[in-house]
């Protein structure tokens, strides 16, 4: 009979209902929702210290930080780029007018390769948007280096990356910009949400315009901005998560050892070991399928595992390249892009989440090694 039951791929981090509503009658009495009110201030204020960062700027999804980094930082042109990313990435690129020039993954993060940077460099180059795939940092040194001789901006698509350290330090001080995601399949959320790390407080006064519509006081618009704040509901809501993160990405590290712990010693099944140095958070667990040493394609095993009601998910795939949007630019062809479509090909992310049981991963782990 637990065999019926779906394992799915992720589960949000929520709130204890009876806390939430209690937050929620203090909204209701205040009667302001939206629009920085007191819960929203006091999000930005928590998240900046638990993070270590300077400055962050919240948003109503993880998409539109993206977006409004670029207008930020007024970038046009070309920007250099991973393909293998969620498409949320190269459209925040698209929708600014700029042209994304791919370049190939480093098979051993699947993340950007700075080797591969300088060579897609041209007159037309004014940033690098890499991302830190599945939360693993990129080289952001070898990045800053590459950055600094050319004269580019460097805006990280952190989505993935939250809490996650080097060293330290958080990979989110890193570039000019940092975005993240704080969407309900995250290691955070906030139901829908988002935000922009930013260095010092003019470059947040500039993000907080732009976010909303441009207003620097009742009559006064400073710049064509559009509105992608948060309300209050989902802003409580993200305090009361950030009490018990920490709890759940503990929980995440307890599966993954039992992945690793399971799988190392599977002919065929490889997948990313901690880096030296850095505080993870665990927020995917992908492995990769040799067919030949594995016995089994890919998707063989990934409808395998959705028979028995365990949903993996092939993630990033296909890569943002192949999309008819992207697929006729140069970079995009798939000689570029070896490694790219390598890892996408082979990828599987297993269930990993908080509330996995000891027989929940058990289960997944039979479908792989059974």
């Amino acid at each position: 009979m637990d065999n019926q039951k779906i394992i799915t791929v992720t589960s949000p981090l929520l709130p204890g209902l009876e806390e939430f509503n209690e937050v929620l009658k203090e909204i209701w009495a205040s009667k302001w929702i939206t629009n920085n009110g007191r819960f929203h201030k006091l999000l930005e204020k928590e998240l900046a210290a638990y993070l270590r960062v300077p400055y962050i700027s919240l948003f109503t999804n993880g998409t539109l930080p993206l977006i409004i980094a670029l207008q930020a930082l007024r970038i046009s042109g070309e920007v250099i780029t991973t393909p293998y990313s969620f498409v949320a990435t190269t459209h925040s690129l698209w929708w600014n007018g700029i042209k994304p020039v791919f370049v190939d993954i480093d098979p051993t993060t699947g993340n950007i390769d700075p080797n591969k940077i300088e060579a897609a460099i041209t007159p037309k180059t004014t940033a690098i948007m890499p991302v830190h795939v599945y939360g693993k940092p990129c080289d952001i040194q070898h990045i800053q280096e590459i950055a600094d001789k050319y004269g580019l901006k460097v805006i990280y698509d952190a989505a993935h990356a939250f809490g996650v350290e080097t060293n330290g330090t958080s990979i989110l001080n890193a570039g000019d910009m940092s975005t993240l995601s704080f969407h309900a399949t995250k290691v955070y959320n906030t139901i829908e949400g988002g935000a922009l790390v930013v260095h010092d407080e003019v470059t947040k006064k500039r993000i907080d315009y732009l976010k909303n519509f441009g207003f620097a006081g009742e009559t006064e618009i400073v710049a064509p901005g559009i509105n992608s704040k948060i309300d209050e509901m989902r802003a409580a809501y993200g305090l009361l998560n950030l009490k018990q993160v920490d709890v759940a990405i503990e929980a995440r590290h307890q599966v993954a050892i039992r992945y690793r712990n399971a799988l190392r010693n599977v002919s065929g099944i490889s997948f990313f070991d901690d880096m030296p140095g850095v505080k993870h958070n665990y927020s995917y667990f992908p492995i990769f399928i040799n067919a030949d040493e594995y016995g089994i394609a890919r998707d063989e095993l990934y409808f395998k595992m959705r028979e028995q009601n365990v949903m993996g998910r092939r993630y990033f795939y296909p890569l943002i390249s192949t999309f008819t949007t992207y697929r006729g630019l140069p970079s995009a062809a798939p000689e570029n892009l070896p490694e790219a479509h390598k890892m996408a090909d082979s990828v599987i992310c297993l269930p990993m989440h908080h509330a996995l049981s000891e027989k929940d991963v058990e289960r997944v782990l039979n479908c792989i090694i059974n």
